[in-house]
C-alpha cells in the first residue's frame, strides 16, 4: 500500500505544478522570440526557448528557497519532454538516454543563467547574457545583433517580474508577461 500511496502523493504532488509548467511553455511559444528574437522555429529552438524560461523560474525558485517545488517542476518537465519524444517516434530505448541530456542542457542553462544575471559573468569568465544565449539558445551562431537584443531584454524583463513574486504567486502560474 505505501508504494501506491508513495505514487499516487507523487503524482498529486506533481498537479501543482502543471499550471505553472503550462505558462511557461506558453511564455516560451509566444511567436515574438521566433520573430523579433530569430529563435529556430524547430523542435530544437522550441525546446531552448522553454528551458530559458523554465530556467529563470528555477533560479526564482531557488532563491525562495522552495526546492521541493523546483523538484516537482523538474519532475513535470520531464514527464513532458518524455511524451514529446515518445510522439516524435522515439523508442523505449533511446527516451532515457534523451531525456538525460535534455536535463543536462537545462542543468547547464541554470548555471549559465545564473552567473550572467547575477553579474558573476563579468569577473569569472562567464560571460554576459547576450553569450550565454547565444551559446544556449542559438547553439553557436548569433543571430542579427536586433534578435539578440530582443531577446535578452525580453529574458532579463522577465527575471525581473519574476523577482516580484513570491512562492504562492508562482504556485499559482501568474508569471510575468513578456
Amino acid at each position: 500500500m505505501s508504494l501506491l500511496d508513495t505514487l499516487f502523493r507523487r503524482s498529486g504532488s506533481q498537479a501543482g505544478q502543471r499550471a505553472l509548467y503550462a505558462a511557461i511553455v506558453a511564455r516560451g511559444r509566444q511567436p515574438h522570440w521566433y520573430i523579433d528574437g530569430a529563435v529556430a522555429d524547430t523542435v530544437d529552438g522550441r525546446f531552448d526557448m522553454i528551458a530559458a524560461i523554465l530556467a529563470l523560474v528555477l533560479l526564482r525558485m531557488e532563491t525562495l528557497g522552495a526546492a521541493d517545488d523546483s523538484a516537482r517542476l523538474a519532475e513535470v518537465f520531464v514527464t513532458d519532454m518524455d511524451g514529446q519524444l515518445r510522439q516524435i517516434g522515439i523508442g523505449d530505448i533511446i527516451v532515457g538516454k534523451h531525456i538525460g541530456r535534455m536535463m543536462s542542457a537545462l542543468g547547464g542553462r541554470l548555471g549559465a543563467y545564473r552567473a550572467a544575471l547575477e553579474g558573476a559573468g563579468a569577473g569569472s569568465g562567464a560571460g554576459s547574457l547576450e553569450d550565454a544565449l547565444v551559446r544556449n539558445l542559438y547553439r553557436g551562431e548569433a543571430p542579427a545583433p536586433e534578435a539578440l537584443a530582443h531577446v535578452a531584454q525580453g529574458l532579463r524583463e522577465f527575471a525581473a517580474g519574476l523577482s516580484a513574486l513570491d512562492l504562492e504567486s508562482l504556485r499559482a502560474a501568474r508569471l510575468p508577461v513578456v
